[in-house]
């Protein structure tokens, strides 16, 4: 019997708890415990790529870099991209080796590797004429305009909070390193996409190039299970089952959506932008693309039960 493909999406909850110091000591704790899960699927003979997000991680990187530029001019602030790249290297560090003693200490050999991804986003995507993504730190009024004028960022109000910088979310269109994913993916499991992964612009003559941008992780993860032909898309998140009427008297917890019934859900305003819904559309997206397959949408401590079918939310073109 032939192992079967799975693309894991994990949420920010796999990576930090409420509570707990945002630390890279906190952050290794966590994702301890997120590696016992991921080892206990990959010992049910399920071959894994492991897509996670960068959120929290890439807002610190970017403010220790903004930090460290107004106390020593001559320091520069890193670009975004790289930020984003630096997100990557230290978070897969964690969840490689952490998974990787997780498997040693279960008897089971499987090499684990994280891979820096850039992943090409379109110049012309709508999303860099209204950039919707906050990062970094909070500003004054006044201190935003001035960065406007000298630096180009663009800047809004947060929620009463303050000013920062919003840099734009383009749709995923190519993994960069989808060849490396694919000759790795048999013997190893790939931690790859990182916080949705590099965005790049590709030129004419092929070359490519960095941009301040922030792609949906769960979109991501998407693209990459359709690339790789996935048996399942698994959305790990901090709910158990996708609901509706959340939070509300007549909550209802769902097992199972076909493709018809999300979309009505969504247009109904059941899911919350920064929340379920890219989880939801980006099931729908790989349910359309294989209709005899499903994206699943679970927490971390069900994953395995819902792999078998007793738990967690499928969602599946009927």
């Amino acid at each position: 019997m032939c192992a079967r493909k799975v693309v894991v999406a994990l949420g920010g909850n796999a990576l930090e708890e409420k509570g707990l110091p945002p630390t890279a000591a906190s952050q290794l704790k966590i994702v301890k415990k997120t590696a016992e899960l991921l080892a206990d699927i990959s010992c049910k003979h399920y071959e894994l790529a492991i897509v996670h997000g960068n959120g929290p991680q890439v807002g610190r990187i970017v403010l220790a870099s903004e930090t460290a530029a107004n106390i020593q001019k001559e320091t520069p602030v890193m670009p975004f991209d790289v930020c984003g790249a630096m997100s990557q290297g230290y978070i897969g560090y964690h969840i490689q080796q952490a998974l990787k003693d997780a498997l040693r200490n279960r008897n089971r050999d499987v090499s684990v590797t994280t891979l820096v991804t850039q992943v090409v986003v379109d110049k012309g995507d709508p999303a860099f004429t209204k950039p919707t993504k906050p990062i970094g730190s909070f500003y004054t009024e006044e201190e935003a305009k001035k960065l406007e004028s000298e630096k180009g960022y663009q800047m809004r109000e947060d929620a009463g909070r303050g000013w920062r910088r919003v840099v734009p979310s383009p749709v995923p269109q190519r993994i960069v390193e989808l060849s490396s994913i694919k000759t790795l993916w048999e013997s190893t499991i790939v931690i790859t996409c990182g916080g949705g992964g590099i965005p790049v612009i590709e030129h004419l003559d092929g070359s490519l190039e960095g941009v301040a941008a922030v792609i949906d992780k769960d979109l991501a993860a998407e693209k990459l299970a359709v690339d790789i032909e996935a048996d399942v898309f698994l959305i790990l998140t901090a709910v158990d089952k996708v609901c509706i009427n959340f939070n509300q008297p007549n909550q209802k917890d769902l097992s199972h959506m076909t493709v018809r019934e999300t979309i009505k859900y969504i247009e109904e305003g059941h899911f919350a932008p920064g929340s379920m819904l890219p989880k939801v559309m980006a099931g729908i997206k790989f349910a359309r693309t294989f209709p005899g397959k499903k994206a699943i949408i679970t927490s971390l401590d069900n994953a395995v039960a819902a792999l078998e079918g007793k738990a967690g939310t499928t969602i599946t073109m009927a």
